[in-house]
């Protein structure tokens, strides 16, 4: 069976701290990988099968690709604001070289789609303030349909503020429907330590579906990964003085709705979407901003 909650450092392979592919998963699309460079470090590999979106989470680097040069001005961490990020096709043969170092996320989906290499500035990312009052949160939708034509993958990122809860109301996308798309989900974390280094943590809660069993509740800390092949997942919750960061990647079938078979289309917990009206009376939590955190 599968293990769907991934702590730091036990998915590591390789050159990388972080490998989820499609096989390793027990699914079809989704993958994410992470690796670490030090200074005038290079790391070489080739997409294969899957396009990739490389998004720095900590520090710049140049991405050659099949004749494409693109530099990537990156950020000093995640929860600097958004980053710039690059496009990269299947069958993409790629160098990374990151002259001072850094930490970049290999964000992958599945497809038979190929597109051109594509750099995205971060000052073009949509960044979305979400819910309002302890649930409020901000979204980076760098890699979502409606700002980055692609094959399969679906990106953002969330800040959640300490203290606050995101992914509420529990939401799902486990089947093909006219409302609902059926999506692969992967969570990585990063926690912001406490005032002296203290380790962060959070909490994120995954539950069983219609037709669709599952059950996790874990303790979440610093680039953990949690798997989310179905059911309703949510909330993930960010414990006070430590600010909670996460990836999502998402991919799945082609959604018949869509132009080229891409959709992000959810429903909400039935005993949870009332929480969205009591928004309308709730101030957007202050410490968030439209143009970082």
């Amino acid at each position: 069976m599968t293990e769907l909650y991934l702590p730091a450092g036990t998915a590591g392979h390789g050159a990388y701290e972080l490998e989820v592919t499609p096989e390793s998963a027990g699914w079809g699309y989704s993958g994410l990988r992470v690796v670490a460079l030090d200074a005038a470090e290079e790391h070489h590999f080739d997409t294969g099968a899957d396009e990739v979106v490389v998004v720095p989470l900590s520090g710049g680097a140049t991405v050659d690709a099949d004749g494409s040069h693109v530099d990537l001005t990156g950020r000093a961490d995640v929860f600097a604001g958004p980053t710039d990020f690059v496009y990269l096709p299947p069958g993409t043969t790629v160098t990374l070289h990151s002259e001072r170092g850094g930490r970049f996320a290999l964000c992958s989906a599945r497809t038979d789609r190929r597109l051109p290499v594509r750099y995205g500035a971060a000052s073009e990312v949509p960044v979305e303030l979400r819910g309002a009052g302890r649930s409020s949160r901000q979204v980076r939708n760098f890699g979502t349909p409606d700002n980055l034509d692609a094959g399969a993958i679906i990106a953002c990122e969330v800040i959640t503020p300490d203290g606050n809860w995101s992914s509420y109301p529990a939401h799902k996308h486990d089947e093909a429907s006219e409302h609902e798309s059926e999506l692969e989900e992967i969570y990585y974390f990063e926690v912001a330590a406490g005032p002296q280094g203290q380790p962060g943590l959070g909490f994120f809660r995954t539950s069983s579906s219609p037709g669709h069993p599952i059950e996790i509740t874990e303790e979440v800390h610093d680039r953990d990964v949690v798997l989310v092949p179905h059911g309703w997942h949510g909330p993930a919750v960010a414990a006070p003085g430590h600010a909670m960061y996460y990836l999502n990647v998402m991919a799945g079938p082609p959604h018949l709705g869509a132009e080229h078979g891409r959709a992000w289309l959810i429903s909400d917990h039935p005993d949870q979407t009332w929480v969205r009206s009591a928004w309308a009376d709730q101030e957007v939590d202050p410490r968030l901003t439209q143009e970082g955190s």
